[in-house]
């Protein structure tokens, strides 16, 4: 039912990363602790990579890049904008795959792993989100970078009132999203899975991963789009408030808000 969701939502999912002020928080922010992790060159899984935005951007950067998705609608995409970006000699694979089942690649095969803007949010169960995890750091080489970029709970249950309101009054889904993180109304009637940082901690605790690093990725801005967007236009306030965002951005309480939360680790 992901699949189908995204499947209708290729534009929509090209365009929000860069659509306003708000949402480049996201993407800009992504962008800074890559280039602070990655290392100067190498081939880079982009693992649940949507339409390619980060694919293409690492490309013009002179990374080596493989686009994985689990959407058709996605790659097809992606393939017409790599094509335009006059990139496709830097994008040396275009696959339709599962996070959870990486096996066309061999272990330690990659310089760095991606997977961003949520696609473990999508897998459901404490096992089938940990068999993920486990695939994307396998294909890592030994101490290359890995980031994982998931949904907020307490981030989401600040944009709650403002955003979905009618859902607040559904009791036993609500409670059941504050207990577990788990909402089966997703977009209307998808699932995704909204972490906590402790959870988050918990699960990459593990013998081959070292978690370095955890970032808000819209911090303290999270409830506060159209705020921001307004803020934007004042080129001085906006200054301002982006030096702030990125000192604070890994401050656990900023973390613990931000409505997409990223994981920074390396593979030991």
């Amino acid at each position: 039912m992901v699949k189908e969701c995204y499947a209708q939502s290729v534009q929509y999912e090209w365009r929000r990363l860069i659509q306003d002020a708000y949402h480049r928080l996201e993407f800009d922010t992504t962008m800074l602790f890559l280039k602070k992790y990655l290392p100067k060159k190498g081939l880079i899984l982009d693992a649940g990579g949507g339409p390619g935005r980060y694919t293409i951007e690492l490309a013009k950067k002179g990374y080596d890049v493989i686009l994985l998705d689990l959407v058709k609608e996605n790659l097809e995409f992606a393939k017409k904008q790599i094509k335009k970006a006059k990139v496709e000699n830097k994008v040396k694979e275009i696959v339709q795959g599962d996070i959870r089942n990486l096996s066309r690649f061999q272990d330690n095969t990659f310089d760095a792993v991606l997977c961003l803007g949520g696609p473990l949010s999508h897998v459901k169960g404490n096992k089938q989100r940990e068999k993920a995890i486990s695939e994307l750091i396998r294909v890592a080489k030994p101490r290359a970078p890995i980031f994982v970029s998931v949904f907020g709970k307490f981030g989401c249950l600040s944009l709650t009132p403002a955003g979905w309101p009618h859902e607040i009054e559904m009791t036993a889904h609500f409670k059941r999203f504050v207990k577990t993180g788990d909402d089966y109304l997703w977009r209307g009637k998808y699932y995704a899975h909204y972490f906590t940082p402790e959870e988050l901690k918990d699960i990459f605790t593990r013998k081959d991963f070292k978690l370095i690093q955890m970032v808000g990725l819209e911090g303290l801005a999270t409830p506060h789009e159209k705020a921001i967007n307004k803020l934007a236009k004042n080129k001085k306030a906006w200054k301002n408030w982006l030096e702030m965002h990125y000192k604070l951005c890994t401050h656990p309480v900023v973390v613990g808000i931000s409505v997409h939360i990223l994981v920074i680790g390396k593979k030991i």
